[in-house]
């Protein structure tokens, strides 16, 4: 069956629409300057809240596509058709915390309304699933202690670890978001410190996020495998490409996209093998041989990186070697022809004892429609970002629609 055959007709046909606005600069160019209206504009004309007609046409393009829902009812059905497509289950992340931007605000206030939110997004997930969230989202204060790379205040650490220990309870693991350069050793270290306490036995309830365009991550990566096992807490980690292209110092990435792609395979290969390798190096007078426990988590649109750890895995199951723990995520509305080919492969090996059944998780967003404007905005311009992957979404929607069209006259 072909991968996308799974999708629902609306779903592809939404698709295909976003992508083709994505593909055209001037078409995206006027979709995000609606959207930063409908955030910003105290103008009746683009409020969510007073225009029905604002309201029904973002909901039924950018919202549906890439949110989960207003309410728990609504995530609930969104997350169930995703397992009932063949998912192992979902990434869920709560719009608000995105939105915390501002500078004067109560720490207090933000705390418990970070605390809150994260309680009741663990609460909507299920066994298995994942927890997004940000440790910056607890606001202003939190981004100051992250960037002195000083320890989270005793308000702050308290939520953090009501958060853990309900994720812990309900056999949910918690994913949190990197943070830029200038944050990145206090994040790490908030990450780690938990680790230490709910990361034992072989479980990850805390995973700590790579970015592979940074030239820093594979040595970052080598320092914390080697505390992994020096101090006995199994590792979590989770590998993306990057988020903060607009605003690092350009120095501190890597001179290509190609680059980049080297350093995420690379990065990948070590963590599938649980081997070191030309670039995730041991560090000087570490232990040979031995590798933590780790559990991974590769974050990717990318089709040729997918195909490329997925082969690792079979050549594994081929030389009958133990398997990484390991699972592939993709955004809620994007890259669905990446997402949809694992899961049929998936599928079509059930009965196979040999084949490598691999985990698909999609990241999606709760939260109201205005809360969710700003996280809607950042999909916006990651799409303009990359328009080269958007393209091929585009295409893959296109195929599919031309198979269902021929089959309707009995010529698929």
């Amino acid at each position: 069956m072909p991968a996308l055959a799974s999708l629902a007709l609306s779903q592809i046909l939404r698709t295909y629409l976003i992508t083709s606005v994505s593909s055209s600069p001037r078409l995206l160019a006027a979709s995000t300057t609606v959207l930063r209206r409908m955030l910003e504009s105290k103008s009746p004309l683009f409020s969510i809240e007073r225009n029905p007609v604002a309201r029904s046409l973002l909901w039924h393009t950018f919202y549906r596509q890439f949110c989960a829902g207003e309410t728990p009812e609504q995530v609930q059905k969104v997350n169930d058709d995703l397992r009932r497509q063949g998912y192992s289950g979902v990434i869920l992340e709560y719009a608000l915390e995105v939105l915390k931007d501002a500078e004067n605000t109560d720490e207090s206030e933000d705390i418990r309304t970070w605390r809150t939110g994260m309680l009741k997004t663990v609460n909507m997930a299920a066994e298995g699933d994942f927890v997004g969230l940000k440790w910056s989202g607890m606001g202003p204060a939190a981004m100051r202690r992250m960037k002195k790379n000083e320890a989270p205040s005793k308000e702050m650490d308290e939520a953090m670890n009501a958060v853990c220990k309900a994720a812990a309870a309900g056999d949910i693991a918690l994913l949190p978001a990197a943070e830029e350069t200038w944050s990145l050793d206090g994040f790490h270290n908030w990450c780690l410190n938990l680790q230490r306490v709910y990361n034992l036995g072989g479980k990850s309830v805390v995973y700590t996020t790579y970015q592979a365009y940074l030239k820093q991550t594979a040595g970052t990566l080598s320092r914390h495998l080697a505390q992994a096992r020096e101090e006995g807490f199994t590792l979590g980690a989770k590998l993306v490409r990057g988020a903060y292209l607009g605003s690092e110092e350009r120095a501190l990435i890597h001179p290509s996209i190609e680059a980049t792609h080297a350093a995420y395979d690379g990065i990948s290969s070590a963590l599938i093998h649980r081997e070191h390798n030309d670039l995730v190096r041991p560090l000087v007078g570490s232990e040979m041989g031995r590798w933590p426990r780790t559990n991974i988590v590769l974050a990717t649109h990318n089709a040729i990186s997918v195909q490329r750890a997925q082969e690792l895995r079979r050549q594994q199951v081929a030389r009958g070697e133990e398997l990484t723990r390991l699972s592939f995520a993709q955004l809620q509305g994007m890259a669905d022809e990446v997402s949809c080919t694992l899961i049929a492969a998936a599928k079509a090996s059930e009965g196979d004892k040999k084949a490598v059944r691999e985990k698909v998780f999609k990241c999606t967003t709760w939260g109201s429609m205005y809360e969710c404007l700003n996280y809607l905005l950042r999909r916006a311009a990651e799409n303009k970002d990359a328009a080269g992957r958007t393209s091929e979404t585009r295409q893959a929607m296109q195929t599919e629609l031309g198979r269902r069209m021929r089959g309707l006259v009995g010529m698929a």
